[in-house]
């Protein structure tokens, strides 16, 4: 007997089955044709199974799954030694993180490969896994080190594998993010312009945003769906927008953007929204702006982030500064290595530090967890399970439409599925790392580590034997990349982007929140 265990009705009901029809694939088909027969006594009593018929009943339910239901139904959490067998079948590997990057950067960003980070001249570890966890690519910063590199951690611990550490509040890498953007924007697009091109030719940056009217200003609307033919269209025409502020309650910025007419309509570009978001101010434009850096009234300055996150406004322009030369010399070799950030609204606070990439033409140095070429689908289908009485519209800005008041996640999920957003199909093979409840109830196989699933993990490497087995082929491996000449996105074009004040990267403080938020559909 080896380590699997599997559930006592399960296992007695398969072997009944295949003993009589003689192949594995063939039995599930038939089990699954009635899975109330097992599907009860879940959570019930487990029993040892040797490794090898573990293997094949999950490879078995692997190969019917996908011949019959398509690839995509069987799916695992990415963090589950299935994951990567599951992504070779083509199936979906399921995240519950944020999906910044593929918002930002593309599908099916493959990020750095191992030997850029010892290329990287300068790395900026973020998050707390990076003080916790060796990840396989740690050698390879290491080795960086030697030829010069600069290590810099940000995080809540100090950590030895770096140069400089900037130790900051739990739940305020945002804001600390926003500050080190707003002298980005100031000193290498305004002083001076040595992104310009890149910004031009890989960025959103040029593309016309309609501003539609409300109240005595404006607010942004959608992408106009062409681009202008340079980054500003500073020097006529001037209007106030009202822009989201999240850090001293529910407010509004009001600050000026310039415009072009378009017919009937007004129009700006990204890269104007995107300065008066982060408050920096050029002469004429109407508006409440920080009066500097050192203003800690208006965010988002180095002195306003100082009262956030306990980070001396002088290192913030330090480390911002540090990073935009580097970048500027080496043609973008920078890296960011994030962590895991444990707050409600993370995904604003990635998107913020992404765009810091974005902005110095790094945008292959996001070095995500995930491994290369393998898609993360986002998995709220789990969250959907069960019900809650939060109000998702609390999340919204102060001017919103209203689109999610009085509405609970649940409701909101469920209705995105139903009108094709992105989001993994209802799995029918499942494999999970850790226990999370609620389980999905209409799953044929729960493959996890206790009583509530149907089979603990058996080993990949003889799941992975046994699929070819009975496939009667090699797994296809499928081939992943960076994105394909699309542009990297800083302002995310969606309603449900612009219901929650987000579509461009904004500060939200850590709170308690909801766990949870739509957002995370928009890919």
């Amino acid at each position: 007997m080896g380590g699997s265990q599997v559930n006592q009705a399960l296992v007695r009901l398969y072997f009944e089955v295949r003993d009589g029809v003689r192949d594995p694939v063939a039995a599930w088909a038939k089990l699954t044709a009635n899975s109330q027969q097992y599907r009860p006594f879940r959570g019930e009593r487990r029993v040892p199974l040797d490794d090898d018929s573990a293997a094949e009943l999950a490879a078995a339910a692997m190969v019917h799954t996908a011949a019959s239901h398509g690839a995509d139904r069987v799916a695992a959490l990415s963090t589950s030694p299935l994951a990567g067998l599951i992504a070779d079948l083509g199936g979906a590997v399921l995240t519950e993180h944020p999906c910044a990057p593929e918002q930002v950067l593309g599908p099916r960003f493959a990020g750095p490969a191992a030997d850029d980070w010892a290329r990287a001249a300068y790395v900026l570890l973020w998050g707390e896994n990076n003080r916790m966890v060796r990840t396989p690519d740690t050698p390879w910063v290491i080795a960086g080190r030697y030829k010069g590199q600069k290590v810099v951690a940000i995080g809540t611990h100090p950590t030895r594998l770096s140069d400089e550490t900037l130790v900051v509040r739990p739940g305020t890498d945002g804001a600390l993010a926003m500050a080190m953007g707003h002298v980005l924007l100031k000193e290498f697009f305004l002083d001076r312009t040595p992104f310009a091109e890149h910004a031009m030719e890989r960025t959103d940056l040029p593309a016309l945003v309609r501003l539609r009217a409300r109240e005595d200003a404006y607010v942004p609307g959608g992408l106009l769906g062409r681009g202008c033919d340079r980054l500003s269209v500073y020097g006529g025409e001037a209007v106030e927008v009202l822009l989201p502020r999240f850090d001293d309650g529910p407010g509004v910025l009001r600050r000026g953007v310039p415009v072009l007419r378009d017919g009937d309509e007004l129009v700006t570009t990204v890269f104007d929204l995107l300065l008066a978001v982060y408050g920096v101010d050029r002469p004429g434009l109407p508006g409440v702006w920080p009066s500097g850096y050192a203003d800690p009234g208006e965010p988002y300055t180095p002195a306003w982030q100082e009262a956030c996150t306990g980070v001396p406004a002088s290192r913030t322009l330090k480390i911002a500064r540090e990073l935009g030369v580097t970048a500027e010399k080496t043609g973008g070799r920078c890296l960011l290595v994030p962590g895991r950030l444990e707050t409600p609204h993370a995904d604003t606070a990635y998107r913020a530090m992404l765009a810091l990439l974005v902005l110095t033409g790094c945008g292959s140095g996001w070095a995500q967890a995930s491994g290369a070429g393998i898609p993360l689908v986002p998995y709220l289908c789990l969250h959907a399970c069960g019900e809650d009485r939060a109000d998702v519209g609390a999340l919204s800005w102060a001017l919103a439409e209203g689109l999610f008041a009085r509405r609970t996640a649940r409701s909101v999920l469920l209705e995105a599925v139903r009108d094709g957003w992105p989001m993994a199909p209802p799995p029918r093979v499942l494999a999970l790392p850790r226990p999370i409840y609620p389980l999905p109830p209409d799953v044929d196989l729960i493959i996890g580590p206790d009583d509530h699933c149907d089979l603990s993990p058996p080993d990949a490497g003889l799941v992975a034997e046994a699929v070819a087995r009975l496939a009667g082929r090699a797994a296809p491996v499928q081939e992943g990349g960076p994105p394909g000449g699309g542009r990297m996105r800083l302002l995310v074009d969606h309603a449900w982007m612009h219901e929650y004040g987000e579509a461009l990267p904004t500060y939200r403080p850590p709170g308690l929140g909801l766990p949870l938020k739509p957002t995370q559909l928009v890919r």
